[in-house]
């Protein structure tokens, strides 16, 4: 009976030790699932971080891009502003030299006091300013002749491109005649565009207001009154010329519209030029013939031209040029012959010249000429 009562103990013990162990297996495993979730939740969570860094981080680099185009766009806007600013203080600066330059002209000619601003009727040009030479050529119309197109193509052919990038070529029709100034213009855009466009060559026309009234001017015995107002127009001609090319450039070049230019003139000129030691000099002769060739200093070309406009209905210009070199030149109490054979000697001459004349058929109408470079 004892020993039953063992046994069911025994067997009451295994019981209850196997369903406690049943127990804490199930909660151990339970506990276990619980810890795998968590961890699971854990790695869900880290890589839940990971993407909004990885999102936040992409946002913050976009946001400092939009912010470096935001900052390079206004310094941009800023730049051009301040270029635009810049452009029209320029311009106005130099289109104020250029009608400053005009001024002088009322001095002489009173009927253009009346006029507010005098000023070239610009037919073709950028403004181009700030280059070393600037080149003048004033055209009228010779009827069945024209050598303007030929002397053109020597003049720009022969320059290098830095010095056509470094020159203005300035085309002036000094001709009322509206078919010649379209038919010159014409010629100019077809043959010349590349120059035009770059600024190179410029093209302007006298107005009609700015001649004074030369109908009585004639004074000479020896030649007709139309030949004595050819000759007063043509001075007044150069005049224009020389103040509208004044502000642009440092040296003027006083060419014709029916002449060659050598190959290389203007390497030749510029090296001729600097190779002078004093800079104490009046102007430089490139050629003998005429107002061909003549080199001047941008800033002495008004004081040319009022010496022209005071003695224009007296004699040509070039005469005009001899004049003004001798009242330069000689010293009070020298004798004119004297002054004269001296100035032979200091007058600044390139040779050989880098210019000829090639023109038959003169400015005058029905005049010929047949002198050449010697």
């Amino acid at each position: 009976m004892r020993a039953r009562h063992v046994n069911l103990l025994i067997t009451l013990i295994a019981v209850v030790l196997f369903s406690f162990s049943c127990f804490c297996i199930s909660r151990m495993t339970q506990t276990n699932n619980q810890l795998t979730n968590c961890r699971n939740h854990i790695l869900e969570f880290k890589e839940s971080i990971l993407r909004l860094k990885n999102k936040t981080e992409r946002n913050r680099q976009e946001l400092l891009s939009a912010f470096k185009e935001m900052k390079l766009d206004f310094t941009k806007k800023k730049r051009d502003a301040q270029n635009t600013v810049e452009k029209k203080v320029n311009a106005s600066d130099t289109n104020e030299r250029v009608f400053d330059a005009f001024e002088v002209l009322k001095f002489f000619f009173p009927h253009l006091r009346k006029v507010d601003r005098i000023y070239p009727d610009v037919i073709m040009g950028r403004g181009k300013t700030g280059v070393t030479f600037a080149l003048g050529i004033s055209t009228v119309n010779r009827g069945n002749y024209s050598y303007l197109k030929q002397t053109l193509t020597s003049v720009l052919s022969r320059m290098t491109l830095p010095e056509e990038k470094d020159s203005v070529v300035i085309v002036s029709i000094a001709d009322s005649n509206e078919n010649y100034v379209k038919s010159v213009v014409d010629m100019i855009t077809k043959k010349f565009k590349r120059q035009v466009t770059s600024g190179s060559l410029e093209v302007i026309s006298i107005p009609a207001y700015f001649y004074p009234n030369i109908s009585h001017a004639a004074r000479s015995t020896d030649n007709s009154e139309k030949l004595e107002r050819w000759r007063i127009k043509q001075v007044l001609d150069f005049c224009f010329l020389m103040l509208y090319a004044q502000p642009k450039a440092m040296y003027y070049l006083q060419l014709e519209d029916d002449i060659l230019a050598n190959k290389m003139y203007l390497t030749k000129i510029t090296d001729f030029v600097h190779s002078i030691t004093s800079n104490n000099w009046l102007y430089i002769e490139f050629s003998v013939l005429g107002f061909i060739g003549k080199l001047f200093k941008s800033e002495d070309l008004t004081d040319f031209v009022r010496f022209f406009l005071m003695f224009y209905k007296d004699k040509p210009v070039d005469l005009l040029l001899g004049d003004i070199f001798l009242v330069k030149m000689c010293t009070p109490g020298e004798a004119l012959e004297k002054c004269i054979e001296r100035n032979k000697h200091i007058l600044i001459r390139y040779k050989p010249s880098l210019f000829q004349h090639v023109g038959i058929q003169s400015s005058y109408p029905g005049r010929e000429q047949y002198f050449k470079e010697i």
